[in-house]
């Protein structure tokens, strides 16, 4: 299987079988003509994704020249999506550990919040840095969807159609800018989940294909080598489904919008444990990779 990249410095690039191809060398070596900025392929993600699978398939015989995958400096796989909407509690696990444990889906309202694009993504490595003040800065991984063909009152069993491919996402969450028990509306969703680096994205968007079931994909998040969340989109309230076609009733999903599908127990503040500078996490997501981000300072 392949997946899609962006290189640091904004150049989309092919990975197969560990090793990593520039798009652009690619196509100019078999003839075919691609966007050559990233968030430009999902504009006509119907057309680009099997030229893109026909890159990846002849890419060993190519003779273009490739580097190690491992040893490369990605930026965030999609600069940048149009929309960053994202699921809030949506896993039993997590409702529970919060204090709802037996909550039914009956009695659940799956909700989205926004994170601004430009400012909230980046990618792998000391990307993430720290709002200034605050004390309880928190994690949570997130299988995201990308979104590769405009969906507007998308019925359910079509919505997974929409889907371009995936990534793995952390929510980075300002849990104490987050509160406001003494205010009517008691949660400030801007404050504690859109600040600046608050959605590391990455190491790049495996295809659709690459997760034929969305529902049953392990998912691991540690803390300097310490697992923290261990746990599965089994465990989600709203399948991937069922978030694309409610949201496509609030508002039309363009091609390179991204949802971040929400996150499993294990995140910090049940237990006070919080982030702090020269922190390092690690996502993983069987079926695309592992990203991992350092804590900056704040500036």
């Amino acid at each position: 299987m392949w997946a899609l990249a962006t290189i640091d410095g904004a150049a989309p690039a092919l990975v197969v079988d560990g090793r990593l191809y520039p798009i652009a060398a690619l196509a100019k070596a078999a003839g075919k003509t691609l966007p050559t900025a990233t968030v430009e392929m999902f504009a006509d993600w119907p057309r680009t994704q099997p030229l893109l699978a026909e890159l990846a398939a002849s890419a060993a015989k190519s003779g273009v020249a490739h580097s190690d995958a491992v040893a490369a400096r990605f930026a965030a796989p999609l600069l940048y999506p149009g929309k960053v909407l994202c699921a809030g509690a949506n896993y039993y696990d997590h409702l529970a550990e919060m204090g709802f444990p037996g909550a039914k889906k009956e009695t659940q309202r799956l909700f989205f919040f926004f994170k601004p694009p430009r400012n909230a993504v980046v990618g792998p490595g000391a990307t993430v840095v720290m709002p200034r003040g605050t004390r309880k800065y928190d994690w949570e991984i997130e299988l995201a969807a990308v979104i590769g063909r405009t969906a507007r009152y998308v019925p359910l069993e079509r919505a997974l159609d929409h889907v371009a491919g995936y990534t793995i996402a952390i929510d980075m969450s300002t849990r104490d800018f987050n509160q406001a028990p003494d205010q009517f509306y008691k949660f400030d969703w801007v404050a504690g989940k859109a600040t600046d680096t608050s959605c590391p994205m990455g190491p790049w968007i495996v295809p659709a294909a690459a997760l034929p079931d969305p529902q049953n994909v392990p998912l691991k998040l540690s803390v300097n080598g310490v697992v923290k969340q261990d746990s599965s989109t089994r465990q989600m309230i709203y399948s991937v489904a069922e978030q694309i076609a409610r949201a496509s009733e609030l508002m039309t999903l363009d091609p390179g919008d991204v949802v971040l599908t929400g996150t499993p127990a294990g995140v910090g503040v049940p237990k006070g444990t919080f982030l702090a500078p020269g922190d390092r996490i690690d996502a993983e997501i069987a079926g695309i990779g592992r990203l991992s981000v350092e804590i900056k300072p704040p500036l």
